[in-house]
């Protein structure tokens, strides 16, 4: 039900409308529309790569429709370029439209209050207090911004962990699986679910029958332990334990300090704990997906412009 109300406000309107109606483009004009890649940030230069190569490898498929002029990649947090110095850049170059593309798993603050609030499509006041600590900047552009919804509308997440364990597998019979994410105090129910369905889709594929989950972001403290205890829920009744870290791009401090140090703690973790500290990008499906979520808001926008007109 919940994902059914997200994906209804993303795809029918509230995002879909300027804030301030003297920022609104001007009608009569043709449109000039332009992608934004939203992604969380990291310190870690090997995640901001992923995502740069993200659009490299999009971009030409984008690009290809005439009306989009443009496409940018933005870090939320920790670095540069960010989602307001990228909105300013595409205001400066005259854009009518952006499409703002949440490279994120599924809902969390970041998407559902965050980055609106950043792009001046919400006032939120927990996430205005959050945003004045971190010293993220708020933009309100003149473009009209238009937000996606995350990854996990799609199928994609669970064709991405069943390649993944399939690659890993070597006696689904006798194994477990662990999966590793980041985690959202907020919306802990929503990626319970999440993991749940992922796992169960990877259970029906490959008859791999024990499952675990635990964090390694914020909600675990940065630390390796709920890693550790995941592993040997698993290796109660599983002989080896898959573990698979589900992030979206590869940061060394999550995939090789955190869940790393979790699986050194786990007895005979060399025998009984198979591990690759990769992420989910790189994947053909995760470029499709953000091909197709843009070609699908730039239809949107044109046919909005022409009923205006």
């Amino acid at each position: 039900m919940y994902y059914a109300l997200i994906a209804l406000v993303a795809l029918t309107g509230t995002f879909f409308s300027p804030t301030n109606p003297a920022h609104a483009a001007p009608q009569d004009v043709g449109r000039k529309i332009g992608v934004l890649l939203v992604n969380h940030g990291s310190r870690s230069e090997t995640w901001r790569n992923g995502l740069l190569q993200l659009e490299a490898h999009v971009a030409p498929s984008i690009l290809r429709n005439p009306t989009v002029k443009g496409l940018k990649t933005a870090f939320m947090e920790y670095t540069e370029p960010s989602i307001a110095t990228r909105m300013k850049e595409f205001d400066r170059e005259g854009f009518t439209d952006v499409i703002l593309v949440p490279v994120f798993l599924t809902v969390s603050p970041h998407t559902f209050d965050d980055i609106p609030t950043i792009v001046g499509l919400k006032e939120d006041p927990h996430s205005m207090q959050q945003l004045k600590i971190e010293k993220i900047e708020r933009y309100t552009p003149r473009a009209q911004t238009h937000i996606t919804p995350p990854l996990d509308f799609t199928d994609m997440l669970q064709k991405n962990l069943l390649r993944r364990v399939t690659a890993l597998s070597h006696d689904p019979a006798h194994e477990g699986l662990v999966l590793i994410g980041y985690g959202d105090e907020t919306y802990d129910k929503e990626w319970v679910d999440l993991f749940g369905k992922v796992a169960g889709y990877v259970r029906q594929h490959t008859g791999i029958a024990e499952y675990a989950y635990g964090w390694c972001g914020h909600i675990a403290n940065y630390k390796p332990e709920e890693t550790t205890a995941a592993i040997n829920t698993v290796l109660k009744s599983a002989q080896t334990a898959l573990v698979l870290p589900v992030l979206v791009a590869h940061d060394e401090q999550f995939q090789i300090k955190i869940i790393g140090d979790g699986i050194a703690k786990v007895a005979d973790n060399r025998t009984r704990v198979l591990y690759k500290p990769d992420s989910i990008l790189p994947d053909p499906n995760v470029e499709l997906w953000v091909i197709s979520v843009t070609d699908d808001y730039v239809r949107k926008i044109q046919s909005h412009a022409s009923k205006a007109n």
